[in-house]
């Protein structure tokens, strides 16, 4: 058994009705009982619960500082190649868009490692696009034991991979898989995504469960804010969750909430979500799981992060270049996607400092001997 298959349970169209009747009544019954509980997450993430979005932010900042204190965990990612075999429209890597494509040798990647180490960091995540011939478990396998000499936490973002790829990525070092399905609604699914493996929404689906029967460490979600709505994405999202912690309880869970940004050959939105809703969404989420690990990107700007970072957010990203190459040789055609963003991780470290904040670099490593 996987998600999918209790994916196949789900009413979508019953709980789309539910998130748009809600009543101020349920949304107070879902405040006074938020943990764990999916009506409550429904509720939460309804257009009623809107005039109740501060009650929630107040609720969620006391439950992030009981349960994380203070810190936010800084990462970074690294991208190693641009090369895809899949056309997906949001993207600006999708295969059909003409742009260099690069994949990092041993040198140029040493090159990148330094420069990130250089801004204090020791958490990376590594970032390619989706070629599992050329960019797969075999240049992972090369590029993992480099990389770890190096940096403690290592996370990837890649192409959907087996079981047995995922032990032996693990076995070399690998700390955390982030996986997003960018939209659980399956006909939107397929209109964006028109060539290659990503094609496969089950696949990816059940990919969480691949990544958990591998032993991953920690396992993040996400979907990409726009492609529909973001109310139905983020439930059907916590669903997910919410059955991982159940069946894999011994993995650790964060989720990412990224916002359509403008890219070669992009989109426009289809359900904007602005910024009351991206607020709405995180408190939503730690109300409903205290644990749960939220990270926030460099797409958003620098005043509305500086603000968010705050009411539940848990690990951010500052300085990033999404091109592989970028910190080393910064070239704009080789961009994923336009970051908003763009100040240096000392400014953004100051800026969570003046909020009372403590930015962590470094919080663990592994025990020697």
């Amino acid at each position: 058994m996987s998600f999918i298959d209790v994916f196949k349970g789900i009413p979508q169209a019953e709980l789309k009705l539910a998130l748009y009747s809600t009543t101020a009544e349920q949304v107070e019954r879902a405040l006074l009982q938020p943990r764990g509980n999916l009506e409550s997450l429904l509720a939460l993430l309804s257009p009623a619960a809107e005039p109740y979005i501060e009650q929630m932010a107040t609720q969620s900042v006391a439950l992030t500082r009981q349960r994380f204190g203070a810190n936010i965990g800084m990462f970074l990612p690294l991208y190693v190649s641009n090369l895809c075999a899949n056309e997906c429209d949001y993207c600006g890597f999708s295969m059909s868009n003409k742009l260099k494509r690069k994949i990092l040798n041993a040198d140029e990647l040493n090159d990148e490692m330094a420069l990130i180490k250089a801004m204090h960091y020791d958490s990376i995540l590594l970032v390619s696009g989706e070629h599992e011939t050329k960019v797969g478990v075999d240049y992972f396998s090369q590029v993992l034991p480099q990389v770890k000499q190096h940096f403690n936490h290592v996370a990837i973002e890649v192409q959907p991979m087996s079981v047995n790829d995922y032990t032996t990525l693990v076995e070399q070092g690998l700390d955390a898989v982030m996986v997003y399905q960018e939209t659980y609604q399956r006909q939107t699914y397929a209109a964006h995504h028109t060539r290659g493996k990503k094609q496969d929404f089950a696949y990816r689906l059940k990919t969480p469960d691949r990544v958990a029967q591998a032993g991953v460490d920690k396992i993040g979600l996400g979907v990409l804010l726009g492609l529909d709505d973001w109310r139905l994405d983020a439930l059907l999202m916590g669903h997910h969750l919410s059955y991982l912690e159940q069946t894999y309880w011994r993995s650790r869970y964060s989720i990412s909430l990224p916002r359509l940004r403008p890219c070669t050959g992009g989109i426009e939105p289809k359900v904007a979500l602005t910024d009351l809703g991206l607020v709405q969404m995180i408190c939503a989420f730690r109300l409903f799981n205290h644990e749960l690990e939220i990270s926030l990107s460099t797409r958003e700007s620098p005043q509305l992060r500086d603000n968010l970072f705050p009411l539940g957010v848990t690990h951010a990203s500052a300085a990033s270049s999404t091109q592989p190459g970028g910190y080393s040789n910064p070239a704009t055609e080789l961009d994923q996607f336009e970051i908003s963003d763009e100040r240096s991780a000392n400014q953004v470290a100051h800026a969570m400092m003046n909020k009372g904040l403590n930015p962590v670099w470094k919080d663990w490593e592994r025990a020697w001997g």
